[in-house]
């Protein structure tokens, strides 16, 4: 696939769509801070299981949110950079990081120029991570991957944890409504990124929950798009990656995306008891040849 102009209006639209969610998202988490220096982390064992070691690894993390997560992989040892198209979200990265006493480097860029630029200089990165409803932003994942292998060491890795493209076909009643094959068609929404960490609970606030902002409504439209399984795995082998790891899971880590679907130990969310086991998160480690 031939990488087309990107839609940077619909880029822009997502930035504004994310700095208003960001803060609704935020302000149900007591204490950050506090939680990430003294008491744990933010991330599950399925990507720390795909990560393996982080001492002194030199780490991208890509789509970075609010920084929860590389702060987490800097308190694990890696040497973070954080790039998110969001201004709210690297600002309060940025101010986690000053908190939390936890060294960790963020910018704010849309995440395709900071990758053009990034293949003309010398900085090369041993792990890539991306993870949990971030590839659904990209409008172009064949030319983000190509960038990422041209970024890697040799035998860096690309370790990417998503929610699985087949939850992107249902409704939230969990009729299916959205076409898996798209071609790289976006997806528009006029109510924007909803306040999902308060759907969640606790499940995506390991350091506890407080009302927040109530009742959130996004008044920013946002684009998503859907990339297949083929998708992902063939934009990695033409970049030049070889696919190391591939796995599937039957539930999805934290968030609950859809109606009806059950906690389980480890803040895992399965389907309701009626639908059988379906495939709802994806875990794939592709590496740069030696």
């Amino acid at each position: 696939m031939k990488s087309e102009p990107l839609p940077r209006n619909l880029h822009q639209e997502n930035r504004l769509s994310w700095n208003a969610a960001t803060q609704a998202h935020n302000s149900h988490k007591p204490d950050q801070a506090g939680f990430l220096r003294e008491r744990g982390h933010t991330l599950f064992p399925e990507e720390l299981d795909l990560l393996g070691d982080l001492g002194g690894k030199k780490l991208l993390h890509l789509q970075c949110n609010a920084g929860q997560d590389s702060l987490s992989l800097a308190k694990l040892g890696a040497i973070v950079t954080g790039v998110d198209i969001s201004d709210t979200a690297i600002a309060f990265a940025e101010q986690l990081s000053r908190d939390s006493g936890i060294a960790g480097k963020f910018i704010r860029a849309d995440v395709f120029d900071w990758l053009d630029d990034a293949v003309l200089k010398p900085d090369r990165y041993d792990i890539v991570f991306s993870s949990y409803g971030a590839i659904c932003w990209l409008s172009d994942i064949y030319r983000w991957e190509d960038r990422i292998a041209k970024i890697l060491v040799p035998g860096g890795k690309l370790v990417l944890m998503e929610f699985h493209p087949y939850m992107m076909m249902f409704e939230e009643d969990w009729s299916l409504k959205f076409d898996y094959f798209t071609n790289g068609k976006s997806m528009h929404w006029e109510e924007g990124i909803g306040d999902y960490v308060a759907l969640a609970g606790s499940a995506l606030s390991p350091m506890g929950q407080t009302d927040g902002v109530k009742d959130f409504k996004n008044t920013n439209p946002c684009n998503e798009w859907t990339w297949s399984i083929q998708d992902i795995l063939q934009s990695a082998i033409q970049a030049g990656l070889t696919i190391r790891t591939f796995k599937e899971y039957p539930y999805s880590n934290g968030a609950k995306l859809l109606d009806g679907m059950i906690e389980k130990p480890g803040r895992r969310m399965y389907p309701p008891a009626h639908l059988p086991a379906l495939p709802l998160m994806f875990g794939m480690v592709a590496q740069n040849p030696e």
